[in-house]
């Protein structure tokens, strides 16, 4: 097993913890309201490619990082769960980025004029529902994940393995759901994209 990194306060761990998930989700969900009428030069959508290939990213460490630790080789997980957590931090940037500069997409909306015809509604059909069930579940998830990810680190950081291991086999299929259906998300969404 690995050295604690850190030494021990969970009551300081825990206002630090909260405060910063609360502080992030209140950024995401205020900065969301907005949108910047802003030429940039380029497509905005570079941003949403590059949320769905820094998920995607995600998920490969995860996974990664899951047979690492089957493995017994610590070193290599710690590694490679630190690198998706700064991933993580990068993609925040870059969705809300895209957020502000693009505004909300309408699914189904082929003519891109920010209304959904009942001829548009009717092109997509059922899918419309499997896109919805999709991106609930991932915004549910994602909206939640992270306390989740940053006590689950904490308790590895500062060595307590047994207890980081119970909240790991929560975190971390949730954290790659989340991870997983951002792509799907993308995929369904980007044909829509104004």
């Amino acid at each position: 097993m690995l050295e604690a990194s850190f030494e021990k306060n969970d009551s300081k761990a825990r206002l630090l913890i909260l405060t910063f998930s609360f502080v992030i989700f209140a950024a995401v969900v205020l900065l969301g309201q907005f949108k910047l009428h802003v030429s940039l030069g380029f497509n905005v959508h570079i941003f949403a490619k590059l949320n769905a290939l820094i998920n995607g990213l995600v998920a490969i460490l995860l996974v990664a990082a899951l047979i690492a630790v089957k493995n017994q080789k610590y070193e290599t997980h710690k590694t490679l769960m630190l690198f998706s957590l700064a991933l993580s931090i990068i993609f925040l940037v870059s969705y809300v980025t895209h957020r502000l500069l693009s505004g909300e997409a309408v699914f189904g909306d082929a003519n891109h004029d920010g209304i959904l015809s009942a001829d548009e509604k009717a092109a997509v059909g059922s899918m419309r529902l499997v896109y919805f069930i999709i991106l609930i579940t991932h915004v549910f998830l994602a909206a939640i994940i992270l306390p989740f990810i940053l006590f689950t680190a904490y308790r590895a950081l500062i060595a307590e393995f047994p207890m980081h291991k119970k909240l790991a086999r929560y975190t971390w299929p949730l954290w790659f759901y989340v991870a997983v259906t951002g792509p799907v998300v993308y995929y369904f969404i980007s044909p829509y994209y104004r």
